[in-house]
């Protein structure tokens, strides 16, 4: 099944906490996959200025409903947040 909306985490994380940042992406890679409802793809984007991860859902509204998660609020954010340079930037785009 293609994705039918991608949730998008872009976030400033200095280079030296990069691979800290992976572990956390690697730890809640699968149970993202496995327990979160409607989730279909999760990916590391990893740019020179930023690090992204692109997770695809079947549906808006599944995205949406991620946010609010224990595991993306309790375990992914938590694990992130003392890495972040500044707030991140999320983003729910529906595919047209």
């Amino acid at each position: 099944m293609k994705p039918g909306a991608y949730l998008e985490i872009t976030m400033t994380i200095d280079p030296a906490n990069r691979p800290a940042a992976a572990k956390v992406y690697q730890d809640y890679r699968g149970p993202f996959l496995e327990d979160i409802e409607g989730a279909l793809t999760k990916e590391l984007l990893v740019r020179e200025q930023d690090v992204q991860v692109l997770h695809g859902f079947d549906t808006v509204e599944h995205a949406q409903a991620y946010l609010q998660s224990e595991l993306f609020r309790r375990d992914v954010s938590a694990g992130l947040k003392p890495l972040w340079s500044e707030e991140p930037q999320l983003k729910i785009y529906s595919v047209a």
